[in-house]
């Protein structure tokens, strides 16, 4: 066939039409080789993910792992030492390569952000009402009676029962499960397309935790808001995210649908992380435990170290006779656990003042060792001390900042005048090495270590005089899960080791599972179910206690699909 034929034969070939492809929906957020820098240190390194409108994503990982520092690049919220690389996309506009005037108008009304800590987020001095009052002026309706009924519809939405007394309120009058609903209430106000939430259930009950995440999650649903959420607990991100982007030193370790990376993960990282959850793995520590379960399981051969029996205690505020704890009662055999649990407000705190000699109860009997604690004055009660000692829920506030370690750790042997200066040097050691911390940190203050560190320095301070009872007072709240885990482990090691007795007190029921070998459950100041750790949650008979184990985070919506959100792994 000639060139010219065969022109004229393609000319009338009969094609079919292109089929379009579909457009993939844009990412209401995309973040590409993200990278944050504060002077010399890089701390967050090409980081790169999706999240689709009306979706969730969850960062997560451990302290110093990077979260927290992305949602601040997005928000434009660094500190002036910090610069970030990369590009931001909301909504199709880039953000990082524009003004902070150009930015403003996103900050707030299209993008939410709920903080931390409630209580360090409002101003102390001010109202509720008058805090909510800037929030509404994003609107910019000039009716301050609509401005003012926009703001009660609000906190009525997200479950705050009487909003006008909310309104009026100070921050120190509502508790921290309301705050954190004012914060989200605030941040919803604008109705943001995107809520940016950091850790916003870390100081929370367990019962308020879940409340506060399934309300974040109604809002998702009802508003159609894209949720950014930063979390440490794999089983939180897995209930409550599409995809997760698992991070550790400012790195991606692995991304993905939260179903895939929750069942199979493929990084040793996250591999630990979902190790470290105390819900997924309540039988980790058997082996350690098992010591103090065969004292248990003895019955009325094991001798009692603790005795609590039939002791009430009432407090007046204002006039008014309030009942902290009644008819409270249980007993705790020598070198086990006991855990007192229970939602803020059941009387644990009452509680572990009694046992330590703190507060008197109005009647009743409490004897530590054989030896009363009931009706004894603080100088009777000094060489009872000596034996019962106590640690502290928040690491970063028992210890005295301007102290090195060393002083720290060797305060109670000057106290107690116990040994010469090198025996007390060589306690001190000891006890630093007993929680697996080096004497390099001896010259060190509080402010050089990490959270899991100066808590082991509690444990150490508590440990040297060598005490036959430590209360521990929610000693690992204020952790995340991993370091947690190290701490449980140095706990039962030297329980198993030294034979300790522990009182323990959290509203933490996984933990509790982990770590104790007894249990009462506190309910408004009572005892409402008692027994061991088996019988407590294998079988709980009571209401309340099913309630508090409901609200474990399980990961148990992890196997439900994700749908638009997408995360990619950066190179880095």
């Amino acid at each position: 066939m000639a060139a010219q034929d065969r022109l004229t034969a393609n000319a009338f070939t009969r094609t079919e039409p292109t089929v379009p492809v579909p457009l993939r929906p844009l990412p209401l957020l995309r973040v590409d080789g993200l990278s944050v820098s504060y002077g010399p240190h890089e701390v967050v390194s090409n980081v790169g993910f999706e999240l689709g409108r009306g979706d969730s994503l969850a960062l997560i990982g451990e302290s110093g792992s990077g979260k927290s520092t992305i949602a601040r690049a997005v928000l434009r919220l660094l500190p002036s030492s910090g610069r970030a690389t990369g590009r931001v996309a909301f909504d199709g506009q880039e953000v990082l390569g524009i003004s902070e005037r150009g930015f403003r108008p996103l900050r707030g009304r299209a993008i939410g952000f709920v903080p931390q800590d409630p209580a360090n987020s409002l101003n102390p001095v001010r109202t509720i009402g008058a805090q909510a009052q800037e929030a509404v002026a994003l609107l910019d309706e000039p009716d301050s009676a609509i401005r003012k009924q926009l703001i009660l519809d609000t906190f009525a939405e997200v479950g705050l029962d009487n909003p006008e007394r909310v309104y009026g309120s100070y921050p120190h009058q509502l508790s921290g499960g309301m705050l954190q609903r004012v914060l989200i209430g605030l941040a919803i106000l604008p109705r943001p397309a995107l809520l940016v939430a950091d850790e916003p259930t870390s100081a929370l009950d367990v019962t308020i935790q879940k409340r506060i995440l399934d309300l974040l999650t109604r809002l998702q649903d009802n508003l159609k808001i894209s949720l950014l959420l930063i979390t440490h607990d794999l089983a939180i991100a897995a209930e409550r995210a599409n995809a997760l982007v698992v991070l550790k030193d400012g790195v991606t370790q692995e991304a993905g649908r939260t179903a895939t990376v929750f069942s199979s993960p493929a990084s040793a990282y996250a591999r630990k992380l979902r190790a470290d959850v105390p819900a997924l793995n309540p039988d980790r520590y058997a082996a350690l435990r098992d010591v103090g379960l065969r004292t248990v399981k003895a019955g009325d051969a094991a001798t009692p170290k603790i005795e609590v029996s039939a002791v009430r205690k009432t407090f007046t505020v204002d006039g008014k006779t309030l009942t902290a704890v009644s008819d409270l009662s249980f007993t705790v055999p020598a070198g086990t656990t006991h855990a007192l649990v229970g939602e803020s407000g059941s009387g644990k705190t009452t509680a572990v003042r009694l046992l330590l000699g703190l507060e008197q109860p109005d009647s009743g009997t409490i004897s530590v060792a054989g030896e009363q604690i009931t009706g004894r004055s603080p100088e009777a009660l000094r060489s009872t001390w000596r034996h019962l000692q106590l640690v502290y829920q928040n690491p970063f506030t028992s210890l005295d900042p301007t102290w090195t370690i060393e002083q720290l750790v060797r305060e109670p042997l000057g106290r107690f005048k116990v040994g010469t200066s090198k025996e007390r040097e060589e306690r001190v050691r000891g006890a630093l090495a007993d929680v697996g911390l080096g004497e390099h940190l001896l010259s060190r203050k509080p402010a050089a270590l990490s959270g899991g560190q100066r808590q082991r320095v509690a444990i150490a301070r508590s440990l040297v005089l060598k005490p036959d009872v430590i209360v521990l007072d929610e000693p690992t709240s204020a952790l995340d899960v991993s370091v947690q885990a190290g701490i449980v482990e140095v706990l039962l090691t030297l329980q198993a080791n030294l034979g300790l007795t522990y009182v323990f007190v959290s509203h933490d029921l996984a933990l509790v599972r982990q770590l104790a070998h007894t249990v009462s459950v506190m309910h408004r100041g009572r005892i409402v179910e008692h027994g061991t750790v088996a019988e407590i949650f294998d079988d709980p008979r009571q209401s309340y206690t099913r309630s508090l184990l409901e609200s474990i985070p399980s990961g148990g919506a992890a196997v439900a699909p994700a749908t638009h959100t997408r995360p990619r792994m950066s190179a880095g």
